[in-house]
């Protein structure tokens, strides 16, 4: 049986007439018949020609569903030449589930919390209920702590699964981040000292409340770059 290394699968990628290939746990499956990987693309998110072992243990459907299509030959394997560090190496291998993408999981909740403080901030300079302000303090403070948490796993799930590439949307996401933080810091501090800073928009009012807009549209760019790395959209 054809034995293919990395390079040559990926070259049987459904594109310009090639057939479309993809390996499982060490076996290279044909799946050029089936209407789903149609031009080597499923679901408009996994490419052909490369090995999907984690994608498909965490897809929908069973394993068993490639038993369909004929197996074409074995994947040559690959010594993974980054350095693990010994702690990482035994959680993962302890717990092997965080080989998959921790960082979707724990991005949705910096996402809530930061559109949440600027939501509740609105809705006290409408209504005028404190309670609405005070909501949108602690909002602040939930976005401060799991922007860190994020931050973590954005760049654990960027060395295991990206190999720390340097792709466009981590270009923008990593300083965005960083500044979104200290942004965030900075407004809960600045609650803190000043409990009353919103009740006038005067001045440092006005201020304070453009930084609070501004974690809406940091967290809005960040999370948008996050989705051109897991659902990657093909442009025409």
């Amino acid at each position: 049986m054809k034995e293919f290394n990395p390079d040559e699968l990926a070259s049987y990628n459904g594109e310009n007439g090639n057939p479309v290939y993809i390996a499982y746990d060490g076996k290279v499956y044909d799946v050029s018949e089936s209407k789903l990987w149609r031009n080597g693309l499923h679901m408009k998110r996994h490419r052909a020609g490369q090995e999907l072992t984690t994608d498909i243990q965490a897809a929908p459907h069973e394993k068993n569903v490639l038993e369909r299509y004929p197996q074409v030959g074995i994947l040559k394997k690959v010594v993974d030449e980054r350095k693990i560090p010994q702690p990482i190496d035994w959680l993962i291998s302890r717990y092997p589930m965080l080989r998959r993408h921790p960082h979707p999981m724990t991005v949705h909740f910096p996402i809530v919390f930061m559109l949440s403080t600027t939501v509740f901030n609105l809705l006290y300079l409408i209504s005028g209920v404190k309670a609405f302000e005070t909501t949108a303090f602690h909002c602040l403070g939930g976005g401060i702590l799991f922007t860190v948490v994020a931050i973590s796993t954005g760049v654990y799930t960027w060395w295991l699964n990206y190999m720390v590439k340097m792709l466009n949307p981590v270009k923008i996401k990593i300083p965005l981040s960083l500044i979104m933080l200290a942004v965030a810091v900075i407004i809960f501090i600045w609650r803190i000292i000043v409990p009353d800073i919103m009740d006038s928009l005067r001045g440092a009012g006005i201020i304070y409340l453009l930084l609070v807009l501004s974690l809406s549209v940091f967290v809005t760019i960040i999370s948008w770059n996050g989705a051109e790395m897991t659902f990657p959209v093909e442009k025409e």
